[in-house]
C-alpha cells in the first residue's frame, strides 16, 4: 500500500524464522564483486535502488540471495520482463547477462530473520503482499517499510525472507551487513556459474526455459 506511510509504533509482533548455520544461499552478481561481499552502496531515498535496500536515511550494507538457484536467478534477470503477446519465448539480451555470475553461499553462524511469507507474516508488519510483489516503480515506499521494519526489530533482525515474486515457489533473502557478523558467508568453491562462459549460458538457458525465457540468439 504506497499511500500508507508506516506508523509511528508497531502494534503487531513480527516473526522470527531461522537461518541454521551451514544453509546454502544462491547468489547473482557482478563478476567484479565477491560472492559474499554486501553491497555497501546506499540508494537514493527514492530513485532508483532494490525492494530493501540500505539508503541515505537508514544506510546498511545488503545483500540479496534465494534459497534456491531459481529465485535468485528469476529474480535478478526476469525482473519486469514481459511475457511475448504470440507465444514465443522471453528473450534476454546476451550482453545484460555476460556480466553476471550465480555463486553458492553457505551460512557460516545461525542468522534470525523477519518472514514475510503468509498474510498473518506481513499483518504482523501492518502491510499484506503488495511489500514484496509490487514493481520497482515503488521501491523507495519499499525500503522506506523495511526501514522501519528494522527500526522496531533492532537488535535482532539480520534480515527478512519472503516468497519470491518471479518463482513464488522459492524464497528470496536480504540480509543486513551492520547486523551480520563478518564472514558470515562463505562461498562454496567450485560451485560458481559464469554466464560470460559459454558452459554457463547454456545452464543459464537451461533453468530459464521452463519460464518461457531464453538468451538471445
Amino acid at each position: 500500500m504506497p499511500n500508507y506511510r508506516p506508523p509511528e509504533a508497531m502494534s503487531g509482533t513480527p516473526g522470527k524464522v531461522t537461518l541454521s548455520q551451514g544453509t546454502v544461499l544462491h547468489r547473482v552478481h557482478a563478476g567484479h564483486r565477491d560472492a559474499a561481499a554486501f553491497n555497501p552502496r546506499p540508494a537514493h531515498c527514492l530513485y532508483g535502488g532494490g525492494r530493501f535496500d540500505g539508503t541515505g536515511c537508514d544506510p546498511y550494507g545488503y545483500l540479496y540471495a534465494g534459497i534456491g538457484a531459481a529465485a535468485a536467478v528469476c529474480e535478478t534477470l526476469l525482473r519486469s520482463l514481459p511475457f511475448d503477446p504470440s507465444g514465443g519465448p522471453r528473450l534476454l539480451q546476451r550482453a545484460s547477462v555476460e556480466r553476471f555470475r550465480l555463486s553458492a553461499l553457505r551460512l557460516t553462524a545461525d542468522v534470525a530473520v523477519v518472514p514475510l511469507v503468509t498474510g498473518q507474516d506481513l499483518a504482523a508488519v501492518s502491510q499484506d503482499s503488495w511489500l514484496v510483489h509490487t514493481e520497482a516503480h515503488e521501491y523507495a515506499y519499499t525500503r522506506d517499510w523495511a526501514h522501519w521494519i528494522r527500526r522496531h526489530t533492532d537488535p535482532w533482525a539480520q534480515g527478512l525472507v519472503w516468497s519470491s515474486k518471479r518463482e513464488p515457489g522459492d524464497r528470496a533473502v536480504v540480509l543486513f551487513g551492520d547486523r551480520c557478523p563478518a564472514g558470515i558467508l562463505r562461498a562454496v568453491e567450485g560451485d560458481v556459474v559464469d554466464f560470460s562462459a559459454a558452459e554457463g549460458r547454456e545452464w543459464l538457458n537451461s533453468l530459464l526455459q521452463p519460464y518461457r525465457a531464453q538468451l538471445a540468439p
